[in-house]
């Protein structure tokens, strides 16, 4: 878009960091966008400078109307994603100075992890290979003489927030439920406060917390008003949940990398792969499978799967029976390191093929809903569909299918308009 001119109210920015890339949106106030962009990372996934380098590139792209005119911005991450790094940000050398992605499950931690989060762990999202609390375990099992002095425990979406105030010690309450943060008492869970290294846990604050103003360095970097208020954000899920904005009794799939399930719930709910947020004073559960769009990629570009669905008739199902995940080990429905992908036998036919695996994401996403319900939640009686894969009408009517209850795709509704409306709750009244 092109603004000569600047406005004449400070806008709300929201940084998405999803698993494939970044998005941030632009809004008004009154949530109407004024500006979206997107782009991959400059660097493997794994590295952090990437994330940052990724989000000074694509914020110049705006014009320079509207950064001057940036009064607050929110963050959201991928939930799980895990680095060591110094007090003040620095990143350490070699392997260290990547982090442990989302999906890696570290089954050799899984004993402690439990024993760490203590009384009923077996439902907390930290026990077990597939939470952040294991990946932890194993980040300082690889320091050079197991010494985490001066070093601290970040998330994805928290470590960049560290850059943006030039301060490391926050993290957001729903980037660390999977390190031990326990979201009803509001302390670290089990005995992870007397361990030697909890000085390397984030000081942590609700979801739209104004944690002050960006740094000198980093709004000279990003060309962004000194001014402009840094808010607390959440996870790339529950970001989605913002943007969608769901009524009483509708499901949201976030149709990514990977699937993810969030719905509202009148009390929290626990157990193992299962995620409980705050967002906007209610309790959001759910849970994300490491398959997803991730492995359809794998097999086809987008362009091929636009044009292989279009020669997909839902109504005539593959007759196969794949489990798509990208490699061994699942975290929901299902919390298993050891559950091993299905993607064969492959069919001569590309499109029966490409069929075959949106029916196993399908059913992924019905288990995963049965999860949910089994637990305690709400029945579902809508799903609304967020992510790149919410652009895909034969998937909509293979899932809808499969779910028995209405789906409707809405791909607009992305991460960073919820961090974007999130943002906003910090621009003064008009």
């Amino acid at each position: 878009m092109h603004c000569a001119q600047p406005p004449d109210q400070p806008l709300a920015l929201g940084i998405d960091l999803g698993s494939s890339g970044l998005r941030l949106v632009v809004i008004e106030p009154g949530g109407q966008i004024l500006a979206e962009e997107a782009a991959t990372y400059p660097a493997p996934f794994t590295d952090p400078e990437g994330w940052r380098l990724g989000l000074v590139r694509i914020c110049a792209r705006l014009p320079d109307a509207l950064r001057s005119a940036i009064g607050a911005l929110a963050v959201d991450g991928t939930s799980g994603t895990l680095l060591l790094c110094r007090s003040d940000g620095s990143l350490l050398p070699d392997r260290l100075g990547h982090a442990l992605p989302y999906h890696l499950a570290c089954p050799q931690q899984a004993e402690a992890a439990r024993q760490l989060a203590g009384a009923g762990a077996d439902a907390s999202p930290a026990a077990g290979a597939s939470g952040s609390l294991a990946r932890a375990l194993q980040l300082l099992a690889e320091l050079p003489g197991s010494d985490p002095d001066g070093l601290l425990l970040r998330h994805q979406a928290d470590w960049l927030m560290g850059w943006l105030l030039g301060d490391w010690r926050w993290g957001e309450e729903g980037n660390n439920l999977r390190l031990g943060w326990d979201l009803e008492r509001r302390n670290w869970s089990g005995s992870l406060a007397a361990q030697s290294w909890s000085h390397a846990l984030p000081q942590i604050r609700p979801s739209g917390a104004d944690l002050g103003h960006l740094a000198p360095s980093a709004a000279r970097t990003l060309g962004l008003p000194r001014a402009c208020r840094v808010v607390a954000g959440s996870t790339d899920a529950n970001a989605g949940v913002l943007a969608a904005d769901p009524a009483p009794g509708d499901g949201i799939t976030v149709l990514g990398t990977t699937l993810v399930l969030k719905q509202f719930t009148p009390e929290p709910i626990r157990g193992p792969g299962i995620s409980c947020h705050r967002v906007a004073g209610r309790w959001l559960v759910g849970g994300a499978s490491n398959a997803g769009g991730g492995v359809l990629r794998r097999f086809f570009t987008d362009q091929q799967i636009r044009e292989l669905s279009r020669q997909i008739d839902p109504s005539r199902p593959s007759g196969l029976n794949l489990r798509p995940l990208p490699r061994r080990g699942e975290r929901f429905p299902e919390d298993d390191p050891d559950l091993e992908p299905r993607l064969e036998p492959r069919p001569v036919s590309d499109a029966l093929y490409l069929q075959a695996l949106l029916e196993g994401l399908a059913v992924l996403e019905q288990r995963g809903w049965q999860r949910l319900a089994e637990l305690g939640a709400p029945k579902v009686h809508r799903v609304i569909s967020l992510g790149g894969g919410a652009r895909n009408p034969q998937w909509r009517r293979i899932r809808q299918q499969r779910l028995g209850v209405p789906v409707l795709n809405r791909p607009r509704l992305s991460a960073a308009l919820g961090m974007a409306r999130l943002a906003a709750t910090a621009l003064p009244a008009p």
